[in-house]
């Protein structure tokens, strides 16, 4: 039985740990070809993980955030595979939990240039080969701190927000195109990003609080990302257009807010 994604070109980004190396890992399993785009060697681990299990993978180091970058990730995949069918453009960073004092100009710019500009040049170079093709779908990382407030810091929080607006905005840039632009927006799930926090509440004995904000009462993990991924990237979601999924345990269904100190 032919996978989900069977003989279709993909880039991920970020794919060298946590959520982009979990959907690296599925797309290829659901039959895609896929480049695993990160700024650390990790890209390399991952891509030798999908060749042990049977699948196709490239490796290419660089930054999300710059367009040459960006371009030569795009041309690639399309030189390699012959088009290109889905991109995730996955790739962030978070700030670190820097108070509104401590945070200047180039550090808030900074947040940015990964990850709203980073999506931006995403869409912007494979939109085209897309538009070409007559259809495609465009992935991105948001965030439930993209929503409203207490999931993140400012400029990450801010960031998220503009990924989601970035989503609206292009699939209607993009109308009559068949190319689709749409954001997942995960809540608190277990990856490098998150494994200070993680690291702390283990360290507390307090790890059975984690994600005790939300209805399921638990943190999330990379697959349950991924899987939202791959709706996203197949046909299932061939009328899902501008959205911002969110994938938080019910977290943003409510208004939860914990203790303010200071």
């Amino acid at each position: 039985m032919a996978g989900r994604l069977e003989g279709r070109s993909t880039v991920i980004t970020g794919a060298g740990s946590g959520i982009g190396r979990a959907t690296s890992r599925l797309f290829a399993q659901e039959g895609a070809k896929v480049v695993c785009f990160d700024k650390t060697e990790a890209a390399h681990e991952t891509a030798a993980l999908i060749a042990a299990a049977g699948g196709t993978a490239l490796a290419v180091t660089g930054d999300a955030g710059d367009e040459a970058d960006v371009k030569a990730l795009i041309d690639l995949a399309v030189a390699q595979h012959g088009g290109l069918d889905a991109i995730y453009a996955n790739a962030g960073i978070s700030g670190g939990a820097a108070q509104m004092p401590d945070i200047d100009a180039a550090f808030f710019a900074e947040i940015l240039r990964v990850n709203l500009i980073g999506p931006f040049l995403a869409i912007k170079h494979a939109s085209p080969i897309m538009r070409a093709a007559g259809k495609g779908s465009i992935i991105c990382t948001a965030s439930v701190a993209g929503i409203r407030s207490g999931a993140g810091g400012v400029p990450y929080s801010a960031s998220k927000a503009g990924v989601i607006n970035l989503v609206q905005t292009t699939a209607n840039v993009l109308y009559g195109t068949n190319v689709r632009v749409n954001a997942i927006c995960p809540g608190l799930i277990e990856t490098g990003m998150t494994a200070p926090i993680y690291r702390s509440a283990r360290e507390r004995g307090t790890d059975d609080r984690i994600g005790q904000l939300n209805p399921l009462r638990r943190g999330g993990e990379p697959h349950e990302i991924a899987g939202a991924a791959l709706f996203l990237a197949s046909d299932d979601s061939s009328y899902v257009n501008g959205q911002a999924i969110v994938v938080d345990g019910g977290l943003s269904s409510s208004h939860p807010v914990g203790i303010r100190r200071g």
